[in-house]
C-alpha cells in the first residue's frame, strides 16, 4: 500500500510503498477514506511522543470502510462504515471497566503506538470495543474531522468542563481543538471569548459563535482583557494550544471557583508550565485534563450533528492528497492556515488486503 513514512524523527517523510497491514485476530483492517492532519502528528514526527518507534506511519483522525476482519470480531462486518477514537481501550483494566477507555492503562493509539492512517489501509485492534459506526448521512471527511480535535473538545467542554448555558468560556488557541471548542460551547448556550494571535483564526472563531475575540499578539496582560470582557473572569477556560503561556493565561482568566481544562498537549519544552498555584488555592479553581473521548460517547455528538446544533463540516478548510500531506505535516508548527486539513485522496489505490487467517 501507499503510505507516508518517516524513517527517523525530524527526517522529512516520504510517500512510498510499504507492506499492507496484517489483520489482527481481535481487529479489522480499514480502507482509509479520510484522515485529518493534526498537530499531534507533528509532535510525533518531532520525537515528542515516547510511544512512537521509527520507521513510522502517522495519522490518528480517520474514517473508513472495513475490508478485512479477524476471527474474534463479533459485531462488525466487511463493508461497515466506521471511525475510531484516537485513544482505544483494552477492555480489561479498571479504567476501561468503568467506561473510561480514554485513560486506558494499555492504550492502542493508531498513529502513535501503532502505524496510523496516512495510508491506504490501517489496522485497528480490539474492534468490538473501540469502533464507532458512522451514520449514513455523515460524510467520511466530516467523520475524520471528529477523531481527535473535535471529540477532545467535546469532552473538554461538556464532560470535563461541565459548561452550562450563560456561562463564560474562554478558549486559548483557535486551531482545530480551539475552534471545535468554540462551536461546541456556543451550541450549548455559553458565551465564548476566543484568544489567538492570528486575525484569520479569530474571524473564523467569530463565525462559529465567539462573542468576543482577542488578538493576544504583543499583549502583556491577556488575562486582564478576558476578565474585563467577562465582568470578572470566565467560568471555564480551555487551553487548546498546549503552551506555557496559553496555559498560565487561561488559568489566570478564571473567576473564583472557575474550571480550567487542559486540552492542548504539553510536550517537549512546554511540559512543565509554572501553574499559579497560589491563585488556584485562593480562588478554589479546578484544573482538569481532557484526553480524547470514549467510543460510546460519539452518539451524543452524532445527535447534535443530526439536529444541526453542531456543524463540524464548517471547520474543514482544505482537502488534500496523500502527497500534499507531507508538506502539511512538517509545517504544522507555522499555523499557516485556519480550520482543519483532511486527506481525502489516496491515489493509486489497490485492495491488496489478505483476508485469510
Amino acid at each position: 500500500m501507499r503510505a507516508v513514512l518517516y524513517e527517523d524523527f525530524l527526517v522529512r517523510p516520504t510517500v512510498c510503498e510499504v507492506a499492507d497491514p496484517a489483520v489482527p485476530a481481535d481487529g479489522v483492517v480499514l480502507k482509509v477514506m479520510a484522515t485529518g492532519v493534526c498537530r499531534s502528528d507533528w509532535h510525533g514526527w518531532m520525537g515528542h511522543d515516547p510511544d512512537i518507534r521509527v520507521p513510522h506511519v502517522p495519522g490518528h483522525e480517520l474514517a473508513g470502510i472495513i475490508v478485512a476482519k479477524g476471527p474474534e470480531v463479533r459485531h462488525w462486518q466487511i463493508g461497515d462504515r466506521v471511525t475510531v477514537p484516537f485513544v482505544c481501550g483494552c477492555g480489561d483494566c479498571q479504567e476501561c471497566r468503568s467506561g473510561n477507555q480514554q485513560v486506558c492503562r494499555s492504550q492502542f493509539q493508531p498513529g502513535f503506538t501503532h502505524w496510523g492512517s496516512f495510508a491506504q489501509f490501517v489496522a485497528i485492534h480490539r474492534a468490538d470495543l473501540n469502533l464507532v459506526r458512522l451514520p449514513e448521512s455523515l460524510n467520511f471527511d466530516v467523520a475524520a474531522s471528529l477523531g481527535c480535535r473535535f471529540t477532545t473538545s467535546f469532552r473538554a467542554v461538556v464532560d470535563q468542563g461541565r459548561v452550562s448555558g450563560g456561562e463564560w468560556v474562554v478558549v486559548y488557541g483557535c486551531g482545530g481543538v480551539g475552534l471545535s471548542a468554540v462551536m461546541i460551547a456556543s451550541a450549548i448556550g455559553a458565551r465564548v471569548v476566543a484568544v489567538d494571535i492570528a486575525d484569520s483564526s479569530l474571524a473564523l472563531a467569530k463565525e462559529l459563535g465567539a462573542e468576543v475575540v482577542i488578538n493576544s499578539s504583543g499583549l502583556d496582560e491577556v488575562a486582564r482583557g478576558v476578565i474585563d470582557a467577562t465582568s470578572g473572569g470566565a467560568h471555564l477556560s480551555i487551553d487548546a494550544l498546549g503552551h506555557t503561556t496559553t496555559c498560565v493565561d487561561a488559568i489566570s482568566s478564571l473567576r473564583r471557583r472557575g474550571r480550567h481544562v487542559q486540552a492542548g498537549l504539553m510536550l517537549g519544552d512546554q511540559s512543565n508550565p509554572p501553574i499559579p498555584m497560589s491563585r488556584v488555592i485562593a480562588y478554589e479553581l479546578e484544573i482538569l485534563g481532557s484526553h480524547g473521548m470514549q467510543a460510546q460517547r460519539y452518539d451524543a455528538v452524532f445527535r447534535m450533528i443530526a439536529a444541526g446544533t453542531l456543524q463540524p463540516q464548517r471547520l474543514i478548510r482544505r482537502q488534500i492528497t496523500l502527497e500534499e500531506s507531507v508538506e502539511a505535516l512538517v509545517n504544522m508548527n507555522r499555523f499557516e492556515s485556519s480550520g482543519l486539513t483532511i486527506i481525502t485522496r489516496f491515489d493509486g489505490e489497490r485492495l491488496g488486503i489478505d483476508h485469510s487467517f
